[in-house]
């Protein structure tokens, strides 16, 4: 809980902050609270490289799908309503041409958002859903209640994609009962979001980076 609010804080200071020094700010706070506080319950290792690779570039797959395959997908009021934001990068033009700006975008999304939301989504919540006392659940315990939650809210993070992230969340929640491992859950998930960033800088698409 205490990663979102901090994320949440440094959203609302992002008006007054030039894209680089938003980066900064980011991916030195993060990082902070991830090796002092966070560091502990971190485990990477990794037991199903071959099929946690795979999973990885299919989710990234299932990203893009929607939006290669029907045009103006994202224009539906599904995706573009009161509710939902529309699709559009958070970067200013100056951001998207700043090669150090897009390093740390990148160093942020393949190397501390997969560690912050595997720690938060599947190793916290999934089992806190269950028992509060939630270290005495396993990672990976399966309840439909935990695993359904988990999917939605996960779904619900990503605004205007929310049904390419309710896709990942499910994906994402199966491969953790199927695993039980928190390292394969934070690789698989580094691969997503390091082959969508190489295809957003690639292709220029930068509604993607929201």
């Amino acid at each position: 809980m205490g990663l979102l609010a901090l994320q949440s804080v440094l959203a609302h200071f992002r008006l007054s902050l030039s894209d680089l020094a938003d980066q900064i700010l980011r991916v030195t706070v993060m990082a902070a609270v991830l090796w002092f506080i966070a560091r502990p319950v971190i485990d990477l290792r990794v037991r199903h490289l071959a099929p946690t690779l795979l999973i990885g570039v299919a989710v990234f797959a299932i990203w893009i799908a929607p939006d290669l395959l029907f045009k103006g997908y994202r224009h539906y009021w599904l995706f573009d309503n009161a509710l939902v934001p529309k699709a559009a990068t958070t970067l200013s033009i100056d951001g998207v041409m700043s090669r150090p700006v897009l390093a740390l975008r990148m160093i942020r999304a393949v190397v501390i958002v997969p560690i912050v939301e595997e720690l938060f989504w599947r190793a916290w919540l999934m089992r806190w859903i269950i028992d509060q006392n939630f270290e005495s659940i396993p990672l990976g315990k399966y309840t439909a209640i935990s695993f359904w939650t988990v999917a939605v809210l996960f779904a619900s993070e990503h605004g205007p994609y929310w049904d390419v992230g309710l896709a990942a969340g499910i994906i994402y929640n199966w491969w953790m009962v199927r695993t039980r491992s928190l390292g394969d859950l934070i690789l698989a998930h580094a691969v997503t979001n390091f082959s969508l960033g190489a295809y957003v800088i690639a292709t220029g698409k930068w509604e993607y980076w929201l």
